[in-house]
């Protein structure tokens, strides 16, 4: 006899067809992609995109929204965001697990969680999605520290289960919670696309370079720029930014390095790129850089390998040991001439020498991909 599909109510701050907060809406599109043939999802999320007030056109907001099979999605005005919603939503809907995603949001992480509590007879789970990272931490660090002191000192998680993505985030919740909290490892899962590698020309002596990331400190844009000064080769080298400039200030910082780079250096802003047309876009050049000064996962990441393409990339992302697979480079932000001395070994590859490189970082992404055990955790972590 066939069984009903255990329902699961998420609370995150923005959704599709949102794309502009980057990975944690990925990270959740994916996984419900995966999952919505075996469990029923309701999300809960903003009905504006990140860092905008107007509405998304086209979509009712304060109802429920059948987005695909297996997911209704709720667009939540902000008039209407609140504890009353959220208690009113967890009351009607008879769901088996809360899941929340991120720690710091008022509304959508404590409101969410202090609602969820109100009734004894639902598995709660958490997910920072990075956001306990030293790195992340250390972005408005006073205010985040300061809510981390409090959330310790009300016990606000006691009691819920966590979900880390990694061994490393498991270790940071347990220093937020204790030894005793209950944490499930269950891997980012990637994007379901049929992306194949796109060949594209290697001539030594000329690099395609891209980056898809917003403009900050976070993910170290003015690193990748000033390592282009360092560049010994006088082959040509286009590096091309795609992602949000959210800070006007950091962007001249950016601007000023680019004016002194050498002729033989160009540096366009593209501007901010459809999350659906980053593996398109990212056909057209040779790596994808992004010294990042932390990453719960990286979905860019992924995407690049997928398509065939190395990346050259910090040692701070959990994409690491690329260059024994021949798929990039993790390299430490310490050393800033050894980001330069990759972007001059890959200006003078011929093609032979790039298709290696090209074929390592596909074969690792297939490999990530195809990895049987990340679907069990997650049926675990719901189950």
């Amino acid at each position: 006899m066939e069984t009903s599909k255990k329902k699961i109510l998420v609370f995150i701050d923005w959704f599709l067809p949102g794309y502009k907060a980057g990975g944690p809406v990925r990270s959740m599109a994916n996984m419900v992609d995966h999952l919505s043939d075996r469990f029923d999802f309701y999300i809960v999320t903003r009905n504006t995109e990140y860092l905008e007030i107007e509405p998304y056109r086209g979509i009712q907001s304060n109802v429920w929204v059948d987005f695909q099979p297996g997911v209704k999605v709720y667009y939540a005005s902000a008039v209407k965001e609140g504890l009353r919603l959220w208690k009113q939503l967890i009351q009607a809907g008879n769901f088996d697990t809360i899941y929340i995603n991120g720690i710091y949001s008022f509304k959508y992480s404590v409101l969410s969680l202090w609602a969820a509590k109100q009734f004894n007879n639902l598995k709660v789970i958490v997910s920072p999605r990075g956001m306990l990272a030293p790195s992340a931490i250390g972005v408005k660090s006073r205010k985040k520290n300061l809510f981390l002191a409090l959330v310790r000192w009300v016990r606000l998680y006691r009691g819920i289960d966590w979900h880390a993505t990694n061994e490393k985030e498991a270790s940071e919740i347990k220093m937020l919670c204790g030894n005793a909290t209950k944490v499930s490892i269950a891997a980012n899962l990637p994007r379901k696309t049929n992306l194949n590698q796109t060949p594209v020309q290697k001539q030594k002596g000329h690099l395609m370079v891209c980056s898809f990331a917003r403009i900050s400190l976070e993910k170290n844009t003015l690193f990748a720029l000033q390592t282009l000064s360092l560049v010994q080769t006088t082959g040509e080298i286009h590096f091309h930014l795609y992602g949000q400039i959210y800070n006007d200030e950091y962007w001249q910082e950016c601007l000023s390095v680019i004016e002194q780079l050498p002729v033989n250096i160009h540096v366009e802003y593209k501007g901010v790129v459809d999350a659906d047309r980053v593996g398109e876009q990212m056909a057209n050049y040779h790596v994808m850089y992004l010294p990042s000064r932390g990453e719960n996962f990286g979905h860019v990441i992924l995407e690049s390998l997928m398509g065939g393409r190395p990346v050259l990339i910090s040692d701070q992302t959990p994409w690491l040991g690329l260059s024994d697979k021949k798929a990039g480079w993790d390299l430490p932000l310490s050393e800033m001439p050894l980001f330069a001395s990759k972007l001059d070994e890959l200006n003078l590859m011929d093609q032979q020498q790039y298709d290696q490189w090209s074929m390592g970082a596909q074969q690792l992404a297939d490999q990530f991909v195809n990895d049987p055990t990340r679907m069990q955790q997650y049926l675990q972590l719901f189950q």
